[in-house]
């Protein structure tokens, strides 16, 4: 989290990971929608490749309160979201990680990531969740969500407004379907935003005047 002499810039990094075909690159283009519907400049872009279906692939997203002009791959992120578990056995999914950072992945055991990582992990089964609720292991709209909930980036409500905007293409009911996914995710790690301070780890609602 970059910020100038007097805390008046704010630069929030955010490297998200997955594979080609996941939504890893939607993933960080709903959250940057979302934010700058909040007031904030957002720049969101992915590795080259990323379109690679099956293949590892980071997309980044920056946040501030200024126009970004840096648009180099985030290799000191604030923040990891990690879409699919598998990544990580080709993939240091936490370099550079910068000191009250924090991992949100989808991962059914959250102590036992904690310890392969050796971070801070905030864990949740996106890919049950998503075949209970889109009956496919898309994860992007789970992770968003959770990662949103979690950090208090966005409002639930300027998030579900972007899913259900960014669907539409896709019909009604698939729009729908994501904007409830999206939801419960936001509320699931809503939960354990108190964690994140207790812990004394970053959290963006601290920095950043909405």
């Amino acid at each position: 989290m970059s910020q100038s002499i007097g805390g008046i810039f704010i630069l929030l990094e955010i490297r998200f990971h997955g594979r080609g075909g996941q939504g890893v690159v939607t993933s960080a283009d709903v959250l940057a929608v979302a934010a700058f519907k909040e007031g904030f400049y957002t720049l969101s872009f992915p590795t080259f490749g990323a379109e690679k279906r099956g293949t590892p692939v980071a997309s980044f997203l920056r946040v501030s309160d200024r126009p970004v002009v840096l648009r180099d791959e985030i290799y000191e992120p604030d923040y990891v979201v990690v879409l699919d578990p598998t990544v990580m056995e080709s993939v240091n999914v936490v370099s550079g990680l910068k000191e009250g950072g924090f991992v949100v992945a989808n991962y059914p055991r959250e102590k036992e990531l904690e310890e392969k990582l050796g971070v801070k992990v905030f864990a949740i089964n996106a890919t049950k969740l998503a075949m209970e609720y889109l009956g496919r292991p898309i994860t992007n709209t789970v992770m968003v969500g959770a990662f949103a909930g979690l950090t208090g980036l966005v409002r639930l409500e300027t998030l579900r407004e972007t899913i259900l905007e960014w669907f539409s293409k896709k019909g009604e009911e698939i729009a729908n379907k994501n904007a409830d996914l999206v939801e419960k995710a936001y509320r699931m790690l809503e939960e354990r935003r108190g964690e994140v301070k207790e812990l004394g780890l970053k959290l963006p609602e601290l920095v950043v005047q909405k």
